[in-house]
């Protein structure tokens, strides 16, 4: 089994700590030391936690595997977390004004904008339309800024926002208290509101699947795929057996490989690779984010990877 890794998409990440206090320097030089051999390795800090992301469950299992086998430290780590996007699905208007008059100089911005969803994969784009000088142009790059920095905590549930056309169209400002951080402010509110009108959505990685199974295990293997949101795609023989090929959500594919072991009596083998983010389903269940869908609670038996992590197991495979 092997996951390809996907360029620049770190979908998965882990909170790893250290089991001995004594090993937290250690552990930041490992980290650092892999992350320069590993280009595809990102290492942050949220809430005093290190989280590592990568491309998939079993890439951040072989990191966590060579911090014990190469530097001898014993990690705990967290649960696999999915790296989910937003967007938006309509076109939606909203002015943000932000002033302030506390004595002395105030401050004083005001922006109008218009956001319109952008192709898949085609990013953030950012056009200035505005005439007469109601909006100085020393205020655009702020205004742009401020925009890209509320796009980073989305407006369901706080993960970043992609693929937006933003448009200043209209706007005014005051000859004494405007300043570029009225205008970065301003700009951040206005975005917020036309997101929220805009019929903002969830996205969710989903990956490209291949099994290689025994004849016999093709419907089983199939059926299982199907009840994890799977599409099946196809099947074609090699080798005298069957490869069935499936576009399955990322956060339905963890601990798969201990699951298709069971399905198969060990009979099986998987690859899969990140494809692309799609629209995620709303789900309404109970425990669910204020999204409306279960992000990051998966409801399969919870993976193995997120156990409490030492030395690694011999007997796995």
């Amino acid at each position: 089994m092997s996951e390809s890794d996907a360029p620049n998409r770190h979908i998965i990440s882990v909170a790893v700590s250290p089991k001995a206090n004594a090993d937290r320097i250690g552990l930041q030089h490992a980290l650092n030391e892999i992350a320069q051999q590993d280009s595809t390795i990102r290492i942050g800090t949220t809430n005093g936690q290190t989280i590592v992301s990568g491309m998939g469950e079993l890439h951040l299992e072989s990191v966590c595997a060579r911090i014990w086998d190469e530097y001898k430290i014993e990690v705990e780590v967290g649960d696999p977390q999915i790296t989910y996007l937003e967007t938006i699905r309509k076109q939606a208007e909203a002015e943000g004004k932000f002033i302030r008059q506390t004595g002395g100089s105030g401050q004083y911005g005001h922006v109008k904008i218009r956001l319109e969803p952008n192709e898949p994969g085609k990013g953030f784009e950012f056009e200035d339309t505005t005439k007469g000088g109601s909006v100085p142009k020393g205020y655009i790059k702020p205004i742009e800024m401020g925009i890209k920095e509320a796009m980073e905590g989305g407006v369901l549930a706080d993960y970043p926002m992609v693929d937006i056309t933003a448009t200043l169209y209209d706007g005014s400002y005051h000859e004494v208290d405007s300043n570029e951080m009225a205008f970065k402010i301003a700009a951040s509110m206005a975005f917020k509101d036309a997101a929220r009108k805009a019929s903002p959505v969830l996205l969710e990685p989903v990956m490209s699947v291949e099994v290689l199974v025994p004849e016999e295990y093709v419907g089983t293997v199939i059926g299982d795929l199907n009840s994890r949101r799977g599409r099946f795609e196809g099947i074609e023989h090699r080798a005298g057996s069957q490869v069935i090929k499936s576009m399955v959500p990322l956060a339905e594919m963890l601990a798969y490989a201990a699951d298709l072991c069971v399905l198969t009596h060990g009979r099986a083998a998987f690859s899969m690779h990140f494809s692309r983010y799609e629209e995620a389903p709303y789900r309404g269940e109970s425990g669910g984010d204020k999204a409306g869908v279960t992000a990051n609670k998966p409801t399969g038996p919870k993976p193995r990877f997120a156990s409490a992590a030492a030395k690694p197991d011999p007997d796995f495979e």
